[in-house]
């Protein structure tokens, strides 16, 4: 080459670095963040935002009074059980009721805040997506910087939101704000988790893997403290000091400040180690898998285990400790309602039973088949994630078929949510049987209450498979709003007096509330016959639709 060549070459790159520093192309990428996500986050912010104000709502509806609020707390919030579930209340008021009630938003706030920075880092980036861009005039620094900047500004705009609404109830602003700030840097700090895990790693789903370890330890931490009433230990967990602001008694800011400087420490790591390491490469090397397949991915059904197994487990094992927190607490429910003759017809009518303290149970399980719906929903968007992937193609240019391929996935999305609330009616029979001394009884009856929610929950897969098979392109984005408006409609329905034809929409209106009365058959078969032809119905799609749409 020329010197005048290598003069032109040389200019030509200082003019093109010069165009933009490591953050170039930040708000480009933002902005394609936000369409990309254009449904999925709305919801998620608005559903979570109307729950702590709905929360309070009620508690102002059902103890009105000082007297039945400190009856309350003393046996119902003040419950090791509860506490390890939520965390502690700091007062009887309203608004600290409200606050403990709400607790495990900071869990949930950071699941998603953590699995949305995933999504648009090592996803992206193992998908070929972030070298395509990469390509142009980007910043090295850009796609990290906008997938924290969507996922924080969501966490801000939640927080407001969260705040607003309490005040809009006559809580006092300090509390509001002191609460609705936590929620907001839990999720800021779970999402910088994420970009830390997405540096670490080499693929998504071990990203995913690895926050959500960081994420359950800090929950466990946090409940092993609370239920033990050692606050030294609760602190060390950054759900625990998102937590420790004593909303509406005596605010502390503190543990907000010390949470917003880990945010920054972390997320400095993480902006560290994303300039270092090379494209597609992860801090972490990758464990080499075995040389030859073994004998379980002879089949899609053993791919689909390989691919559902992690996420299966996991789930069971959280269902089985929530199962045993709630049947530790059920007890201390139904003592909290004596002499509140309101809440123990509003019990009685959920749970479908005299006994307030398996009205309580019932009511809570219902809660719990909207998270095996969760897992079931993601164990049948496995298969757009399969195809965006181009990892469906190869394997049905083969012998599989496409009902086959279909069909091995669709076990584990029917089966897993039904042994995830199995698990749950177990333990929550088990505990609750401790409790009363009665083992043998009330094992198979909260195990049949917790059954009886499978057929709900196999109509939400229906959907999801449904949306797989006729509009791929749509079906993450409505598969989880129909899972948010159940929920919505589910715990908010009442409180903002909708229509019965409105709840009925939802699925889980129609399951039968079984505990202290017989099984009627009916409501759940129909389900189940509603969430079979769903079904069909997807699979018939897929089978005519091209491959990858």
């Amino acid at each position: 080459m020329s010197r005048a060549a290598a003069a032109r070459v040389g200019a030509t790159s200082r003019a093109v670095a010069g165009r933009g520093g490591p953050l170039t192309g930040t708000r480009h990428l933002a902005r394609l963040i936000l369409r990309r996500d254009r449904v999925l986050l709305p919801i998620w912010v608005l559903v979570i935002a109307a729950l702590p104000a709905s929360y309070a709502a009620t508690y102002a509806e059902l103890y009105p009074t000082a007297a039945q609020r400190a009856g309350y707390l003393a046996t119902t919030a003040s419950n090791p059980s509860v506490e390890a579930l939520l965390g502690p209340a700091y007062g009887d008021s309203v608004g600290a009721l409200a606050a403990q009630r709400a607790g495990l938003l900071h869990l949930i706030v950071g699941l998603i805040s953590l699995l949305v920075v995933v999504r648009h880092t090592r996803t992206e980036e193992e998908a070929g997506r972030r070298e395509l861009l990469g390509a142009t005039v980007l910043g090295r620094a850009a796609p990290l910087a906008a997938a924290l900047l969507v996922t924080y500004a969501a966490d801000l705009l939640l927080g407001l939101l969260v705040a607003g609404g309490l005040v809009a109830t006559d809580l006092p602003a300090a509390g509001s704000v002191a609460f609705g700030l936590s929620v907001t840097l839990a999720g800021m700090f779970f999402a910088t988790v994420g970009a830390l895990a997405a540096q670490l790693t080499e693929s998504a789903g071990a990203a995913r893997g690895l926050g959500l370890a960081a994420l359950g330890v800090a929950y466990l931490v946090r409940l092993a403290g609370d239920a033990g009433g050692v606050e030294w230990l609760s602190r060390l967990s950054p759900l625990g000091l998102a937590q420790r602001t004593h909303p509406y008694t005596s605010e502390r800011w503190w543990p907000l400040a010390v949470l917003a400087g880990l945010t920054a420490l972390v997320g400095a790591l993480a902006s560290r180690l994303a300039a270092r390491r090379d494209l597609g490469a992860g801090v972490l090397p990758q464990r080499l898998g075995p040389a030859t397949a073994g004998a379980a991915l002879a089949g899609p059904l053993g791919l689909a285990w390989r691919l559902n197994r992690v996420a299966l487990i996991g789930w069971t094992v959280g269902a089985a400790a929530l199962g045993a927190v709630l049947g530790g607490a059920a007890e201390a429910a139904g003592g909290a309602v004596d002499g509140n003759e309101t809440v123990a017809r509003m019990m009685e009518r959920l749970g479908g039973t005299a006994s307030v303290a398996e009205a309580y149970l019932g009511a809570t399980l219902s809660i719990t088949a909207l998270a095996a719906a969760g897992y079931g929903i993601q164990a049948a968007l496995r298969m757009r994630a399969e195809e965006t992937a181009q990892r469906a193609e190869p394997v049905l240019a083969t012998g599989v078929s496409r009902p086959r391929w279909l069909l091995g996935h669709l076990v584990f999305a029917l089966l897993g949510p039904a042994v995830v609330l199995v698990v749950t009616g177990l333990a929550t029979g088990l505990a609750y049987g401790l409790s009363t001394g009665d083992v043998a009884g009330r094992v198979p009856r909260l195990t049949g209450a917790a059954l009886a929610h499978v057929p709900a929950v196999w109509v939400l897969v229906g959907v999801a498979v449904l949306l797989f098979g006729l509009l791929p392109r749509v079906s993450v984005g409505v598969a989880w709003a129909t899972l948010a408006a159940c929920l919505l409609l589910g715990q908010l329905g009442a409180v903002l007096e909708l229509s019965q034809w409105l709840l009925d929409l939802s699925p889980f209106t129609h399951t039968p509330q079984v505990l202290g009365g017989p099984v009627p058959r009916t409501p759940l078969l129909a389900l189940t016959a509603v969430a079979a032809a769903l079904s069909a119905a997807g699979l018939l799609a897929f089978r005519r639709r091209d491959l990858p749409s």
